[in-house]
């Protein structure tokens, strides 16, 4: 009902005259996801999944372009689990430009990092991890944003209300937890809940080669910690904890010639173990024209590290990220990324293959897969998906 109504409402802010009076792009896009290994829980009795998304975009400009209004919906519609048949408004903003500032309002998406394999410090939304285990899908987060562009660098102001719970696939889903997670017995440490406004402050410039990025952050963490709980069944379940934190984080991208240095570091307080520090850092060095042709190929490698050891409430610690990216440099726009994050403690292993390419003007196939090897009990965020090896198609048509 609730995907009903959602599209309902979709279809009726189209109608509208301002709707009419913009520009609409987005997509359409069917997914097929193949399990190559029989699931480890009963709930979960397939390995094909099958899954619908589309993602439309309206946008309209006006006084001369300095203000804008941007409404980006999105809804996916998946066979086997319901957690992950879900709606979200991923933007829906108003923007006022002037001549060295910016007013946002509304509800936003927006990217911290620059490192390939983990993004410490992109903290400002919530991750939606029922449409990618890799985090890097995110909910829509409201927010009221001034940027003050100065020439001692771009200082952004963020006041954050209406904190958004992560999404975790349900029972059937797979890649999931070894034990479920209820998402609704959520729990937060701040007595206001979901309604404690969070703070944040960014300020980032470029000065010759380097891109640099300091921020803090003073809300509500948007990586809940899983406390163990039983249903009333008496089933064990998992319950999200939202603890308040401050974070501040650096990030900084170097370019020098065919490399690209980059760092992302953050220093938390506010979870249990006291202040803890993390980093992902390494580069990429692109060998451009491989053997006299078009072809950029990209070799990448990066250093994960958190102090916290195995208690990191992610699974990567002590890790090491190779990976290996191909540029076609074609009217197809193709490319292809294929990396491994190897433990260095545990040798478990995470095998990511990405790649896509365009079909003339409106169709792009996109190929995906993930293999987990040697996962070992002791890492509990990948035990329970150690068994879901997959290869994922989808096809999309733009508008």
């Amino acid at each position: 009902m609730r995907l009903g109504r959602f599209l309902c409402s979709c279809l009726l802010l189209t109608s509208t005259p301002l709707a009419q009076a913009g520009e609409w792009s987005g997509y359409v896009a069917l997914e097929g996801r193949s399990f190559t290994q029989e699931a480890l829980f009963p709930e979960q009795n397939y390995r094909l999944n099958l899954s619908l998304s589309a993602q439309p975009e309206y946008f309209h400009k006006w006084d001369n372009g300095k203000q804008s209004f941007t409404f980006v919906p999105f809804v996916r519609y998946d066979q086997h689990d319901s957690r992950r048949s879900h709606v979200d408004i991923r933007e829906l903003t108003w923007l006022k430009a002037g001549k060295d500032y910016e007013w946002r309002v509304g509800v936003r998406k927006l990217f911290w990092g620059v490192t390939e394999a983990e993004h410490l410090v992109d903290i400002i939304n919530q991750t939606d991890l029922v449409e990618n285990i890799d985090g890097e899908d995110k909910l829509g987060q409201p927010m009221v944003n001034l940027a003050l562009i100065r020439g001692w660098g771009t200082l952004d102001l963020f006041v954050l209300p209406g904190f958004r719970d992560r999404t975790f696939p349900g029972a059937k889903g797979r890649l999931r937890p070894a034990i479920p997670v209820d998402i609704h017995r959520a729990q937060f440490e701040s007595s206001q809940g979901r309604n404690h406004v969070d703070l944040a402050a960014r300020w980032s410039r470029t000065l010759g080669d380097f891109d640099f990025g300091v921020a803090h952050f003073s809300g509500t963490s948007r990586e809940p910690r899983l406390v163990l709980a039983l249903d009333g069944g008496g089933n064990p379940v998992l319950i999200p904890y939202y603890d308040l934190i401050n974070q501040t984080s650096i990030d900084l991208q170097a370019t020098k010639g065919s490399w690209l240095w980059k760092l992302e570091a953050i220093s938390r307080a506010g979870q249990p173990g006291g202040r803890f520090t993390a980093l992902t850092g390494g580069f990429e060095y692109t060998v451009v024209g491989l053997m006299e042709t078009h072809t950029d190929l990209g070799l990448l490698a990066e250093y994960l590290f958190d102090d916290r050891g195995k208690a990191a409430t992610t699974p990567y610690d002590d890790d090491v990220f190779v990976g290996m990216r191909l540029s076609f440099n074609d009217a197809q726009s193709s490319e292809a990324l294929v990396g491994a994050i190897v433990d260095r403690q545990t040798y478990a292993k995470v095998l990511s293959i990405e790649a896509s390419r365009r079909f003339g003007q409106q169709w792009k196939l996109s190929l995906e897969a993930r293999f987990f090897s040697h996962i070992p009990e002791k890492d509990q965020t990948l035990f329970g998906v150690r068994s879901d090896d997959y290869i994922q198609l989808e096809m999309a048509r733009h508008f």
